[in-house]
């Protein structure tokens, strides 16, 4: 069976390859997640960020299986989505230097049968950053797309001195764990 993957990222792409996950792109409409908010728990916040990604597209493909995910990245209760400026990345890489954070990926699937999702977190821990790496990280422009500035699995790599977790669910999709989800769609 060939799923719906509800993103354009091509990080999400390569892991479903890796994973042999056979999709084909249809990216959720812009907007159609909800805004980051430390109201509700994080696991429960990028599962519901899923959700509206995945049933945006599934809306359109009802005889088909999709899956949506979105990967939030949070420090302490707060939030840290992606920056809207150079300023913004400095700022939130700032606050990553030399601490822990957590990075959540949530994922929902709905096929013709049912809907079902869960959340997948890891824990990535910064070396202590000097002004310059910021500085020279940030002149790269890697850090502008991604939730918390940073993308562990590009020049991000050198700012991450460790992780407890899925290195995937931190580079956007848990692959081994969807690949064990998806068994109870392959019926439909």
């Amino acid at each position: 069976m060939t799923y719906i993957l509800a993103s354009g990222s091509p990080r999400r792409r390569e892991i479903c390859a890796l994973a042999g996950i056979p999709v084909e792109i249809h990216p959720a409409p812009e907007g159609a997640e909800p805004a980051l908010t430390a109201a509700l728990p994080p696991e429960q916040t990028a599962i519901l960020s899923a959700r509206a990604k995945a049933e945006a597209v599934a809306a359109a493909h009802p005889d088909r299986t999709v899956i949506g995910a979105d990967t939030s990245v949070w420090l302490g209760d707060a939030p840290l989505g992606k920056p809207r400026d150079e300023a913004e990345a400095a700022r939130m890489l700032r606050a990553l230097s030399g601490r822990s954070h957590r990075v959540i990926t949530g994922v929902w699937v709905c096929g013709p049968d049912g809907c079902d999702g869960f959340a997948d977190a890891a824990e990535v821990t910064f070396y202590p950053l000097t002004r310059e790496e910021i500085a020279a990280y940030i002149a790269t422009g890697e850090p502008m797309d991604k939730a918390g500035a940073y993308g562990i699995q590009g020049k991000g790599m050198a700012l991450v001195r460790g992780i407890a977790g899925d290195f995937y669910t931190v580079m956007g999709l848990p692959g081994a764990r969807l690949l064990r989800f998806l068994r109870k769609f392959e019926k439909c």
